[in-house]
Parts: C-alpha cells; sequence; structure tokens
C-alpha cells in the first residue's frame, strides 16, 4: 500500500510539473505570436495570463523557474535569428533576458498571493520598471518591448507621447492582471471584487483610447509651403558581399542606379543606409568620389551611412553630400551597438572577442543636426540620424527633436538576420520614436525594412515589390512629408517621468507590504 500510494505521488508530482510547463509554454508562445512576423497584437493583452493563474501559489524557488522557464521560450522565439551571428552569444543573451522574467517574477509574488485593488497597478509598474532596467544596463537592449507589441494598434500607442512605450507596456500588462483576477475573483465568487475590477480597467481603457483617437481625428499637417520630397534606398546588399573589394563597383552601380530612376521626379533629399558605401573614407577615397559625382549628376543632397577615418579611429557615420558633391555635414554614431561594434569591459572580458564577431568602432560626442535648402530653396529643413540600433533608445530621439529637427531619419543594415522577423521587430522601435516625439521617421534600411512612419505611427509606406514582399528585396519609395512646426510633446519635453510614476508606485507596494507584514496595518 505505501508502494503504491508512493507511486501514485510521483504520478501526481510529474502531471503537475507538465501542467507546470504547458503553461509556461503557452503564455510565452502566445506573446511570441504578437510580435513580428506574427503581429496578432491581441493576444499580448492575455499573454501572461496562463503563467499568473499557474504561479498563483508556488513558492519562490518554483516562482522564479517558472518566469525564467517562460523568459527562455520567449526570447529563443524572438531573437532566434542572432545565431546567424554568434550562435553562443545568443545563448547568453537568451539567459540573460529570461532573468528579468525570473525578476520580476518574485518581485510581484507576494502581491498576487495576497491580491488587492493596487496589485492592478503595482504589478505593471514592476513590468515597466524591469523593461527600464533591461533598457539601460550594460549599454541596454530595450527589444520587444510588451509596449511593441502594440505598433500597429494606432489608437492605443498614441499616449506614447506623454509617457513613451513605457505608458503602452503599462497598459497591456494591466490588462493581463486584470483578467487573471477577474478569473480568480469569478473562481472565488467575489463578484464586488469582480466589479472593481472590471470598472478600474475599463475606465483606463477608455481613457487610452479616447486620447487615441483624438490623436488620430486630427487632419495631416500643411503648414510648409511645399511638401519635403525624400526617396529612400533599399540596396539589398547580401552582408557576405558588403566588404569584399571585388564588389565595390557593382554595389556602387546598384545604388547609383536606383538613385537614378528615384531622382526622375525631383525629390529634395536621398537617403541611402548605414555603411552603404562599400569602402572607408579616408582609405578608399576613390569609392567617395563616385558618389560625389552622382550627387552632382542627379542634381540632389544625397544622405549616406558610411565608414569614416578619421585621426587614426573608425566611425559608424551619415555623411550628407549636397548636389554640389561636397560633405556639409557629418554624424557620428552615439549609442554603439555592444559586442557588435565594441566589448563592454574589453579588458576584463578578453575572451568574448572569441565569441562574438568585434568592430573597432569610435563613439561619436555630437547630437548632429543637418540643415538643408529644399530644392525649390524656399525654405530650411532639418533633420537628424539614429544610426542603425540607435532608434531604440528614445533618449537619442528626444535630444535631437529637443533640439529642433523637423523630422529623423534611421538608416540600418539588418542584412546579417537573414530572412527573419528581426528587421520588423527593429522596424518597430521607429514607430515608437515617430510617435513619442510627433515626428516623421524617414527609414532606409539595406535589405529592408524601409519606408516612411507619419507623426501618429501609421506607415505612410514601404519599399516593397509587386508581391508585398518588404526584406531582401532592391527598389526605391519617394513620399512627401509635411512638418507641422517644431512643437514638443510632454514626451519629448519631460522624458520618461511616467518611470517616476512607477518607481513612486514600487516604493508605496514594497513598504506597505512591509508595514501590513511587520505591525499588521
Amino acid at each position: 500500500m505505501p508502494r503504491q500510494m508512493k507511486s501514485q505521488g510521483c504520478t501526481i508530482a510529474t502531471l503537475q510539473a507538465v501542467k507546470n510547463l504547458g503553461h509556461c509554454l503557452l503564455s510565452a508562445l502566445t506573446l511570441i505570436f504578437s510580435f513580428p512576423d506574427f503581429n496578432i497584437w491581441f493576444l499580448a493583452w492575455v499573454a501572461f495570463v496562463p503563467l499568473f493563474l499557474v504561479t498563483s501559489n508556488k513558492s519562490q524557488r518554483e516562482t522564479f523557474f517558472l518566469f525564467f522557464i517562460t523568459g527562455i521560450i520567449f526570447w529563443a522565439g524572438i531573437i532566434y535569428w542572432l545565431a546567424h551571428v554568434t550562435l553562443a552569444g545568443m545563448i547568453l543573451l537568451i539567459l540573460y533576458l529570461a532573468l528579468y522574467f525570473a525578476l520580476f517574477g518574485l518581485i510581484i509574488r507576494p502581491y498576487r498571493k495576497n491580491s488587492t485593488n493596487f496589485s492592478l497597478i503595482f504589478i505593471p509598474a514592476v513590468w515597466v520598471l524591469c523593461e527600464y532596467l533591461r533598457s539601460w544596463l550594460f549599454t541596454g537592449f530595450p527589444w520587444a518591448l510588451l509596449g511593441y507589441s502594440q505598433y500597429l494598434n494606432l489608437p492605443v500607442i498614441q499616449i506614447a507621447d506623454i509617457t513613451g512605450s513605457w505608458g503602452v507596456s503599462f497598459l497591456v500588462m494591466l490588462i493581463n492582471v486584470g483578467v487573471t483576477e477577474a478569473i480568480r475573483s469569478l473562481k472565488q465568487d467575489s463578484l464586488e471584487k469582480l466589479k472593481t475590477i472590471i470598472l478600474l480597467t475599463a475606465s483606463i481603457i477608455i481613457l487610452v483610447l479616447s486620447y487615441g483617437y483624438f490623436c488620430l481625428s486630427g487632419q495631416p499637417a500643411q503648414e510648409t509651403n511645399s511638401p519635403i520630397h525624400i526617396s529612400v534606398i533599399q540596396g539589398n546588399i547580401p552582408q557576405s558581399l558588403k566588404w569584399e573589394e571585388r564588389y565595390a563597383e557593382s554595389i556602387l552601380a546598384q545604388y547609383a542606379g536606383l538613385t537614378r530612376k528615384a531622382a526622375q521626379n525631383g525629390l529634395d533629399l536621398v537617403v541611402w543606409p548605414e555603411a552603404a558605401v562599400p569602402g572607408v573614407l579616408g582609405e578608399d577615397n576613390w569609392v567617395y568620389e563616385k558618389v560625389f559625382s552622382l550627387a552632382r549628376e542627379i542634381k540632389t543632397p544625397l544622405l549616406s551611412g558610411a565608414v569614416v577615418k578619421d585621426k587614426g579611429y573608425y566611425f559608424g557615420s551619415a555623411l550628407l553630400i549636397n548636389d554640389s558633391g561636397r560633405i556639409v555635414g557629418r554624424y557620428d554614431k552615439l549609442h554603439l551597438v555592444p559586442f557588435g561594434e565594441y566589448i563592454p569591459l574589453k579588458r576584463f572580458l578578453p575572451f568574448l572577442e572569441v565569441i562574438v564577431p568585434i568592430g573597432d568602432i569610435q563613439r561619436g560626442k555630437e547630437y548632429t543636426v543637418f540643415k538643408l535648402l529644399t530644392a525649390s530653396r524656399r525654405f530650411l529643413i532639418t533633420f537628424s540620424v539614429l544610426d542603425c540600433f540607435e532608434d531604440l533608445f528614445p533618449a537619442l530621439a528626444r535630444e535631437f527633436t529637443k533640439r529642433g529637427v523637423d523630422f529623423l531619419i534611421n538608416i540600418t543594415n539588418d542584412a546579417w538576420y537573414k530572412k527573419s522577423p528581426a528587421a520588423f521587430q527593429h522596424f518597430q522601435a521607429s514607430v515608437f520614436r515617430a510617435v513619442e516625439n510627433r515626428r516623421y521617421v524617414v527609414r532606409s534600411a539595406n535589405t529592408g525594412v524601409s519606408g516612411f512612419i507619419a507623426p501618429t505611427g501609421k506607415v505612410v509606406s514601404f519599399v516593397q515589390d509587386e508581391a508585398g514582399n518588404r526584406i531582401f528585396i532592391e527598389g526605391y519609395r519617394e513620399d512627401k512629408l509635411y512638418i507641422a512646426g517644431r512643437r514638443l510633446t510632454f514626451y519629448t519635453r519631460y522624458g520618461d517621468a511616467f518611470i517616476i510614476i512607477c518607481i513612486l508606485c514600487f516604493i508605496y507596494g514594497i513598504l506597505s507590504s512591509y508595514f501590513k507584514k511587520r505591525f499588521g496595518l
């Protein structure tokens, strides 16, 4: 009999473990499906519910493990494409990022076991703070933020001009918590609590949607005498050929051919992607002479990504070449890609040079604002460049906008990651930078995604072929930008003020829990 009971106990434990892991898998997959390539954004609103339900009465150790496993599955499904660059680096990054899930689970555990109405606010605040920490620690990795899953949900993301993307992450997590607590209330026949949850969540959603539709109801601004006419070029150069000297001529011919076609309609500016010129300014000057000659030929200013050697150092730069073929502006990248363009703490971590491919790029020092007369010579336009992953960092876009730019340009090269969701996941960040600062974002990517994003976050147009493909195709796209003046949004002026609110909620929650436990208050 004891042996039979022991066997039954093992079976129950095994079934429980399978159930736990099943809930983790369900939450992770649901969350993955809310991001590109799937873009089923509404799934993010309930993605955490299975995980919350299965961990409601778990120990600290079990909670840590289940949240950590969920994080591993989620991040493996989101950044698997990093294996095209470094398999070891991808594995290490997944394990590191999953720790934020585990940290989140441990912090909120007491507030879910003894939930109150304040838990609806406290838990989303903790999630936002974990995302914020991830976005800054070790130079930051603000990829696939929960709010980014809503980049196609235009009414909801309009609050980003007040709260930044953090407010959208907060809202999505709040609904997850609300749905979980509603289910628990139904199980406990606590109708009063259920009414409170519905009232609070519904009020917040109505408020957010009202603001969103109000912002979207405005007419496109046409405050300039004429629109700014810009074309983005998508060269679609394979990463394996990009720096092969013998292909330099053909690469230049590819960009020149697309640029000549685009310039036939009369443009104010042509934009090439990050490091589009297949050579180093200061070493391969013959390559740049051809680019200068092209700008003179088409009589149109050209902005191009480039690698520049200056005083013995290499910089990832953006060069503005005027219609006379002269460089009239240069921006050196401010935020370098860790383990791609440099090694953090290289002196102490030399072994990482074997694990990941390392560039030798120096950090820029200035927030450059480019100034350019339109083709009609009737007015001056100003813009700044977010190079490569710099559009992931809202503080950079804010600083440029505060310096009076009319629009932002993101130049990038996501060819490293092959035909994967990486380019579209990257594109999500540009949508939020547009809304946060109420500025157009013009995007030119080597293999895509290239296009134009309006200040509302609406994608005005893409570079795409007849079949609708947007990555790993060559082409160009021209569009018109109507500048709405240089007014600054709340977010542009005051930055991450919403984070301060989340910190205050966190402190209040921790202190109230402590005093309740210590003194029974």
